[in-house]
């Protein structure tokens, strides 16, 4: 065997006993407490030591010492009550994973009757939704919600992070949205109390990006406020429009500054609103790109939801999705 053989089989070696390391000293026991992960490697070694007494026939080999019976015996005891102490972790750790499920499986119960399923239909309008948390839980959050006899607040957020923490920031937005919206916030009042509320009641690294829109269903004219989220997309037949931000995520700065932005929809044409997990699903340099293809291509909403769903790889998603799609609906011929 050449010495490069020698080499690389060291090589393999060392990573081989590295990783085995790393599993039963980290990977094994990283989700425990403190305590627990120490009586857990306390438990390891003590087995370890157990099976070579046992295979030396002495504890301080290669001193034969003490009597082979007595070896014996206090091997078995050292082993078994290491075991059994490893058992016993384990079983609690069960324990709690499980009560974690059943939590989570609770709160995915309630944010799904949180997310709305069946949105009032707009008079004049098509829309279709579309949500997939990339966990049980996540913390993407839109509604769709009656201001008065002609206007309608469309708003949608996407929470940093992901789970339980982004889901309950998620609600708590939900909330602050529905209750201020029933004395007719406007977009720009909206991103300032809910950013204000963010900073002062969130840990600093939690923030959101969000899209407000007030929708004039008589004339088409939105007055939006896009918090540092993706660009909403209008399309059709003036082409493709993109709603930039005009102020800086929620629950950065509480003295950050929000404009409002007006555009309309003309009859034909739709509106696209999404979160980034839909963008970084899409295997392309210019997903955004492919976005207003696909919106040029279809005139059918149904359709249109279909394919921007068809554009997602399942390997890129690791992130929350959500799409909401309306579309300005053609003057009826009589």
């Amino acid at each position: 065997m050449s010495l490069r053989n020698i080499v690389a089989n060291a090589g393999r070696a060392r990573r081989f006993i590295s990783r085995g390391f790393q599993f039963a000293f980290y990977d094994f026991t990283r989700e425990m407490s403190r305590g627990k992960r120490i009586l857990m490697w306390a438990a390891i070694l003590v087995q370890a030591y157990a099976i070579f007494a046992l295979v030396t026939r002495s504890f301080v080999w290669p001193i034969m010492w003490p009597r082979p019976r007595i070896v014996f015996t206090a091997g078995i005891v050292l082993f078994y009550s290491a075991y059994t102490l490893m058992n016993g972790l384990l079983a609690a750790e069960l324990v709690r994973k499980r009560q974690l499920e059943s939590d989570q499986i609770a709160a995915r119960k309630i944010q799904q009757m949180l997310i709305p399923k069946e949105l009032e239909p707009l008079s004049g309008y098509e829309m279709e939704t579309y949500y997939q948390p990339y966990r049980d839980v996540g913390g993407d959050y839109f509604d769709v919600i009656a201001l008065g006899e002609n206007h309608t607040l469309i708003s949608l957020a996407d929470v940093s992070g992901k789970g339980m923490a982004a889901a309950l920031l998620s609600s708590n937005i939900q909330a602050l949205v529905r209750s201020m919206s029933s004395v007719g916030a406007e977009p720009v009042s909206l991103a300032k109390q809910i950013n204000q509320h963010l900073c002062r009641h969130t840990p600093s690294s939690s923030f959101a990006t969000a899209v407000f829109l007030v929708l004039n269903k008589n004339s088409g004219e939105l007055t939006y406020v896009n918090a540092g989220h993706n660009a909403p997309i209008i399309s059709g037949t003036g082409g493709t429009k993109l709603l930039q931000a005009t102020g800086m995520p929620l629950g950065l700065f509480p003295d950050s500054e929000y404009e409002a932005g007006t555009d309309s929809l003309d009859r034909g044409d739709s509106l696209l609103l999404f979160t980034d997990g839909l963008t970084d699903s899409i295997d392309s340099r210019d997903s955004e790109a492919r976005l207003c293809a696909t919106l040029k291509e279809n005139t059918d909403i149904k359709k249109t939801m279909l394919q921007l769903r068809s554009l997602m790889t399942e390997r890129l998603n690791r992130d929350d999705v959500t799409i909401l799609l309306l579309a300005r609906s053609l003057p009826t011929s009589d």
